[in-house]
């Protein structure tokens, strides 16, 4: 088994996008991304920009070559939308691309009225059927039933989670915050021996203390009880999220990773610190608007921002 995550908050972008290889199937997993679209009144900056163009390009790639795609939900950091943002991937992208491949989704009762629409469009933009796959084993792939996204409350949103078993477990759970003790249970129950799991949103200020608490407590059982915990997504908008990785690093007495930390590559928690980057490289007035025109691109800011600047220990 091969497991490549493409996009996360500690790579740069909103979204928790991977791509799990086994001997017979390529398996793309919430295949969106997102930028914050504001973040301390500022709108996504240019080199954060960049680096979701880069990220949508190996999504579609990987989208191409795709035998499956999962999708646990559809809120626009996890799916192609139709109405997508300058900063989102747009569902146009996709058609055409691989007509062949399985898409497997929620059931239509547990959708949102949101998510069912735009569950309806994906599924007459690219002429494919959407296949219910809770609870569902399919080959090396089994689904949960739908769990809370996040705490369980009068929304009643919900994911569903993946397990792919090809020598070891690997278990894909976004979303869910660890807000939810049985959610965690029931990954616990599946014995993964690599997790990527999205954490809980620290930055907001609705999140009670008795929340993260218990996002806590789930993070220490799961820390201890697999060998290879990644935690991110929500977590990584803040740098609180890189103190609970080392926190727990000691806890556990062996490595808790973020994505970056899995690929091997630095880490960039660019939505946290985008007022930094507006300093660092100030954006000319009205440059997103010339940007969503097609007017400029983003090459200057890649220019300008050399790699050493974009890391975040």
């Amino acid at each position: 088994m091969q497991i490549e995550i493409l996009g996360a908050e500690s790579l740069g972008v909103r979204g928790l996008c991977c791509l799990v290889k086994t001997n017979h199937r390529n398996i793309l997993i919430d295949p969106g991304i997102a930028l914050g679209y504001m973040r301390y009144k500022l709108l996504p900056h240019p080199v954060q920009i960049a680096v979701g163009e880069k990220i949508q390009k190996n999504i579609i790639s990987a989208w191409r070559n795709a035998t499956d795609i999962v999708i646990s939900h559809f809120h626009g950091d996890h799916v192609p939308l139709a109405n997508a943002n300058p900063y989102q991937l747009d569902i146009k992208r996709l058609i055409g691309l691989n007509q062949d491949v399985k898409i497997w989704t929620k059931k239509p009762c547990h959708l949102s009225p949101t998510e069912k629409e735009r569950a309806e469009y994906l599924s007459s933009a690219l002429h494919a059927d959407l296949i219910p796959a809770e609870d569902k084993n399919i080959g090396p792939m089994s689904f949960s039933v739908p769990v809370p996204h996040g705490e369980i409350n009068d929304n009643k949103e919900t994911v569903m989670m993946t397990r792919i078993e090809q020598g070891k477990v690997f278990v894909h759970a976004s979303d869910i915050q660890l807000l939810d003790d049985m959610a965690v249970s029931r990954i616990l129950d599946w014995k993964p021996d690599i997790l990527l799991v999205g954490g809980p949103a620290l930055y907001l200020s609705r999140l009670s203390d008795k929340l993260i608490k218990r996002a806590w407590n789930n993070a220490v059982r799961l820390s201890h009880a697999i060998d290879m915990l990644i935690l991110d997504h929500h977590l990584m908008r803040s740098r609180e999220g890189l103190d609970w990785i080392a926190r727990l690093t000691s806890l556990a007495g062996k490595s808790v990773l973020c994505a970056a930390d899995f690929m091997h590559t630095p880490r960039m928690l660019l939505e946290a610190d985008r007022r930094d980057l507006y300093n660092k490289f100030p954006v000319p007035l009205g440059w997103h608007e010339d940007y969503a025109d097609g007017k400029v691109t983003t090459d200057y800011f890649l220019r300008s921002a050399k790699p050493s600047s974009l890391k975040q220990n």
